[in-house]
């Protein structure tokens, strides 16, 4: 089988590429336009280098996307900007790569492989502020910032070339990942960020009293919910989250990582920038996925924990 990684030097796609590679009879090939405002790295892809194909090619480059595009079987679509307060800064720039790219990309593919299936990596957060107790795929969209709207709209996208086109699309809804790769940044996701804090012994600010709840997940959970969408062909043309059971405060997330990794936890007031932004309370439900793939999570969120700290340690 002939993978496809686009924007496949980021977290995701970078631990993605691993979970590939130990699929059987899986050749993998990434790309990535390495964006400097994304941070992407082909450091990620190091100890794999060997092993893959890697080319530098922007999603919105037809010409060289598409030679990749027809030589694949599966191509997870995990390009894109990733940061909620840069979408902000500079909505233009967000548009470009999760907008124009992604349509791009789906274009290309419809004209040169239209065989493919493509897997797009959406985010939870396309729904903006939960309007019931437990979110669900029927939830309404009402996103708070650029990035969350784009997704959203790329997400349609993938549907529509579904319905009109016959692509064998599947949108997968992701939240709240942490895991090796990932970026130390705040602006690209508040796990991650707060590992690396708590690794260099920093403080870790909590916003308010840290009492919203949130779905969390491991990163190779989310790779092995990826590669199960592709192989499910009933998923076609749908959009499912794909989100661990386990529901916990960023209070309890913000001490499970200070009790594996140091550091400590302090409470702030709201910036009030991030609070415009801020979702409350999210509680996903994800069973829809689990029972159309039989897919469940390995790691608990103590386990992801443990995993990563031994993956760091070696």
């Amino acid at each position: 089988m002939n993978v496809l990684i686009v924007g496949g030097a980021g977290f995701i796609g970078a631990n993605l590429a691993r979970f590939c590679l130990a699929q059987p009879d899986t050749l993998v090939t990434v790309l990535d336009s390495l964006e400097p405002a994304m941070r992407a790295t082909t450091q990620n892809l190091r100890p794999i280098w060997e092993r893959i194909e890697f080319r530098r090619v922007s999603s919105l480059d037809t010409a060289a996307l598409s030679g990749f595009v027809q030589k694949a079987d599966v191509i997870f679509n995990c390009a894109g900007q990733t940061s909620h307060p840069l979408s902000m800064q500079d909505p233009l720039l967000d548009a470009r790569l999760n907008v124009l790219g992604t349509l791009n990309l789906l274009e290309t593919s419809r004209l040169v492989n239209p065989a493919a299936v493509v897997v797009f990596c959406a985010t939870s957060t396309t729904i903006g502020k939960a309007r019931a107790e437990t979110i669900d795929e029927d939830h309404i969209e009402r996103p708070l910032e650029i990035y969350s709207a784009n997704k959203g709209v790329a997400e349609h996208y993938h549907r529509i070339y579904a319905i009109n086109h016959g692509l064998k699309t599947v949108t997968i809804r992701l939240a709240n990942l942490f895991g090796p790769y990932g970026k130390s940044n705040s602006e690209f996701g508040f796990m991650n960020y707060f590992i690396s804090l708590a690794q260099a012994g920093d403080e870790i600010r909590i916003f308010g009293d840290g009492a919203q709840m949130r779905n969390v997940m491991y990163v190779e959970d989310a790779c092995s919910a990826l590669w199960a969408a592709a192989h499910t062909p009933s998923l076609f043309g749908k959009m499912r989250f794909a989100v661990h059971e386990e529901h916990r405060s960023v209070r309890e997330i913000a001490e499970g990582v200070v009790a594996q990794f140091g550091g400590r936890a302090n409470f702030v007031p709201w910036p009030e920038d991030r609070k415009r932004m801020e979702v409350d309370n999210v509680r996903i439900d994800g069973a829809a996925f689990r029972a159309e793939t039989g897919w469940r999570p390995r790691f608990s969120f103590v386990d992801g924990l443990r995993q990563l700290k031994g993956v760091i340690a070696t």
